[in-house]
């Protein structure tokens, strides 16, 4: 049986939890994670400030196509 993969946490002091199997790989550096250490907040996650850049701009182009112009309203 193999061993039992150890969270990747590259801080000091080491973590020797167990590696979440459905939740615990970062969707943005691709490491694995414990529970304690999974979100990206909570390991450093290199990539976290291109990973907010792209959510600022995503919902900003999601505001901007929602937009709604007042029409003019011809005074008679």
């Amino acid at each position: 049986m193999p061993a039992k993969k150890r969270c990747q946490l590259q801080s000091e002091p080491r973590c020797n939890q167990a590696v979440l199997r459905l939740v615990g790989q970062c969707p943005h550096c691709r490491l694995e994670f414990c529970s304690t250490h999974r979100m990206p907040e909570h390991h450093e996650c290199q990539n976290l400030e291109n990973c907010r850049q792209q959510a600022f701009e995503k919902n900003k182009a999601k505001l901007e196509s929602e937009r709604t112009v007042a029409s003019k309203m011809a005074m008679a």
